[in-house]
């Protein structure tokens, strides 16, 4: 294409970082302590004070 011309653009923005931070605890059942590892199936209940996991054992009580 001779004779013609091209211009790019282009519109660059530079993203300040966030420090966030994580957390991580065991999934284990807050009556009996048994887990994962143990093989146990782990459920989460709300209750008033929060959210609490529980085993197939001590889910239902």
């Amino acid at each position: 294409m001779q004779g013609t011309h091209q211009t790019i653009v282009q519109d660059m923005q530079i993203l300040k970082t966030q420090n966030s931070s994580t957390s991580v605890s065991k999934v284990e059942c807050y009556v009996c302590g048994k887990g994962l590892q143990d093989g146990c199936s782990i459920s989460a209940k709300t209750l008033p004070n929060g959210i609490v996991l529980f085993c197939d054992v001590h889910y239902s009580l």
